[in-house]
């Protein structure tokens, strides 16, 4: 058979078997979430302790967490770059999967006579924004309830230098603490399972 004979009947068994629809639809909510794991731990419950677990975040609190990240008005190491790289669409997927799994706290070690001491501090000092202990999802102020420790703490730095703007009622309450108040809600909330 010639040369010129097998061209169009490679092409047509090309089109037929290995061209992908013009209209092929885009990542799967579960494939975008995927790409998290590396950090955020599967399904969003991380197992280190400078990442935060993204796992039961209200899709709200997602969605605006990334969109700060994106316009660079929240600082990270490396959130800022990665954020850029998803639509507003693959986002809003990633929220909803998030939103639906369940954070899996892991043990981790903590000092029972600060947990006290923040537990008493808590209803003053947190309560309004972060209830429940700081486990709720939808009061749309991120789950601090069984966070690492190591993180939590690198965040309330961020927040305490500048380097991150804090909410105003935040602000007024935290400026009302000092360092071993702050470090003891701080225990608290990484006790909890």
């Amino acid at each position: 058979m010639s040369i010129r004979k097998i061209s169009p009947v490679l092409f047509g068994a090309a089109l037929l078997f290995g061209a992908a629809p013009l209209s092929a639809a885009g990542p799967s909510a579960s494939m975008l979430a995927d790409t998290c794991a590396g950090c955020h731990g599967t399904d969003g419950s991380s197992v280190g302790p400078a990442s935060p677990s993204i796992a039961g975040m209200s899709a709200a609190y997602f969605t605006e967490t990334m969109a700060a990240f994106k316009s660079g008005e929240r600082p990270s190491t490396i959130m800022q770059r990665i954020a850029k790289g998803y639509t507003d669409e693959e986002i809003e997927l990633m929220a909803g999967f998030f939103a639906n799994k369940p954070m899996v706290r892991l043990p981790q070690k903590t000092d029972a006579a600060k947990v006290a001491k923040g537990e008493e501090l808590y209803d003053d000092a947190c309560e309004t924004c972060h209830s429940e202990n700081g486990t709720a999802a939808d009061d749309d102020s991120g789950i601090l309830a069984g966070q690492w420790l190591p993180y939590l703490t690198y965040t309330m730095q961020d927040f305490t230098s500048g380097a991150r703007e804090m909410p105003k009622k935040m602000k007024k309450k935290v400026e009302k603490l000092d360092e071993a108040q702050i470090e003891a809600l701080l225990q608290f909330f990484a006790s909890q399972q």
